[in-house]
């Protein structure tokens, strides 16, 4: 199976649509950059390092950090901040992510 290359997209901000849940400690290291954006719906989930996890969104809508332009204004101040979800999305512990299909264009096509 070819790797999905996410820079060949024609629409990046596509997976965007909708935002995603990030770790505590994630949020905790993005928040200090104060970005237009916000986290959302602090609740606890044991699936995630820290026990706790934050949404980008506010009610399902887009990921709060994306951009006019449609980039993520995480990734354009330092990368290695970005949520790892959004880092390694489309894949999931090294396979395409169950939503995949409905987030990413590239995904639809394999």
């Amino acid at each position: 199976m070819k790797k999905i290359n996410c820079l060949e997209c024609p629409q990046k901000e596509y997976c965007c649509q909708e935002g995603v849940w990030v770790d505590l400690e994630e949020a905790r290291r993005i928040a200090p950059l104060r970005l237009c954006g916000g986290l959302y719906h602090l609740k606890k989930d044991k699936k995630f390092p820290s026990g706790y996890k934050v949404d980008t969104s506010y009610d399902g809508g887009p990921c709060s950090f994306l951009t006019t332009d449609g980039l993520c204004s995480i990734h354009k101040v330092d990368y290695n901040l970005k949520p790892t979800y959004c880092k390694e999305f489309p894949y999931e512990d090294g396979k395409i992510a169950p939503l995949a299909k409905e987030f990413c264009l590239l995904a639809k096509d394999k």
